[in-house]
């Protein structure tokens, strides 16, 4: 397996992004990775460093994205970008991935000019699992689109379940869409429709999820637009960190709690690890004619390490075919209905 990482993109590259690819390529065997960017700067980052040469490459991109630019200017600009030029390379088939750290706008607008939406697909969604009591969820769209249709809301809720069918083997996940109240008559126009058409779908969909319940476990995989949805995953992110740090600071403020501290110790690690963003590395981007692994732009060498371990995987369980016979069963269920009607 090929995967095309840009070595440019995040607020820690190049140096997260070189020393995770070279975690990586000694982690994951099956895997070889090609660092895309600036030659001269990641052979710096890589001087030193011990890693099998056969395994690990470099393929030049002259070009940055910076965050402050928007997605339709480096997309008509920058030509020889390092993101664009990574999913260039899935896009000719020379790699069967593409990780990125960076502009996630411009992962995606890129993705979709050069990769094409998958058959059926109307918006692509970013799909990134999080943690629950009993287990972790698929949230989806966890930002890639801000102003949704109900017929996205369906499309991601068919996507989301094929996925995590996929990944876990759950069959028939239970699916869920966020509002402000368990009843149907409860949320916005959006919500409101979209319930409509995801309880007339085939979906083992539950009904409505408030926010308090999503981390309880409720559902399987939660639906909701990229505004509601990247809103929740950076509010969960940053209350993780701030219950965490507030944690080590009560517990280090005496004797008592710092020798009991020895005795949880197992404990707190086991809880830092399930709600570590670094843990779950990068989330996909469905619905497109290809791969694209979307990671968080603070992520470490780790997190692009485990981003790498979810695009292999990914690739592996063929999930484009899957989301297509996912979605073309859904339309002829759909026009079924109808005829019926």
């Amino acid at each position: 397996m090929i995967i095309a990482l840009d070595a440019m993109g995040g607020d820690k590259a190049p140096s997260a992004t070189v020393a995770g690819a070279v975690e990586s390529v000694y982690m994951y065997e099956d895997i070889n990775l090609v660092l895309v960017g600036d030659e001269n700067i990641i052979k710096k980052h890589l001087r030193g460093k011990s890693y099998p040469k056969d395994r690990l490459s470099i393929k030049h991109a002259s070009q940055v994205v910076d965050m402050q630019e928007t997605p339709t200017i480096a997309l008509r600009n920058k030509l020889d970008s390092s993101i664009r030029v990574a999913i260039d390379m899935v896009k000719n088939e020379e790699a069967g991935a593409v990780v990125s750290a960076g502009h996630s706008g411009v992962a995606l607008t890129t993705s979709l000019s050069l990769l094409k939406r998958a058959p059926g697909v109307d918006r692509p969604a970013i799909a990134a699992f999080m943690p629950t009591l009993k287990g972790r969820f698929l949230l989806l769209d966890a930002g890639a689109n801000i102003n949704c249709r109900p017929i996205n809301l369906l499309q991601f809720a068919i996507m989301g379940s094929a996925y995590y069918s996929a990944v876990l083997g759950v069959q028939s996940p239970k699916v869920a869409l966020i509002s402000i109240g368990e009843e149907d008559t409860k949320g916005n126009d959006l919500t409101k429709e979209a319930f409509k058409m995801l309880k007339a779908s085939k979906l083992n969909f539950i009904g409505n999820v408030e926010g308090k319940d999503i981390f309880r476990g409720a559902a399987d995989v939660v639906v909701c637009d990229g505004f509601t949805g990247n809103t929740t995953l950076k509010i969960s992110e940053g209350l993780a960190e701030v219950i965490f740090k507030m944690l080590k600071d009560e517990i280090s403020k005496s004797l008592v709690g710092r020798m009991g501290y020895l005795l949880i110790k197992p404990a707190i690690r086991s809880f830092k690890k399930n709600t570590d963003y670094e843990e779950y590395g990068g989330a996909p981007l469905l619905g497109i004619n290809g791969t694209c692994i979307i990671c968080h732009g603070r992520s470490t060498s780790k997190a692009i390490r485990n981003a790498v371990r979810v695009a292999n995987q990914v690739v592996k369980i063929n999930i484009n075919k899957i989301i297509s016979d996912a979605i073309e069963g859904s339309l002829n269920d759909i026009k079924e209905q109808e005829l019926i009607n």
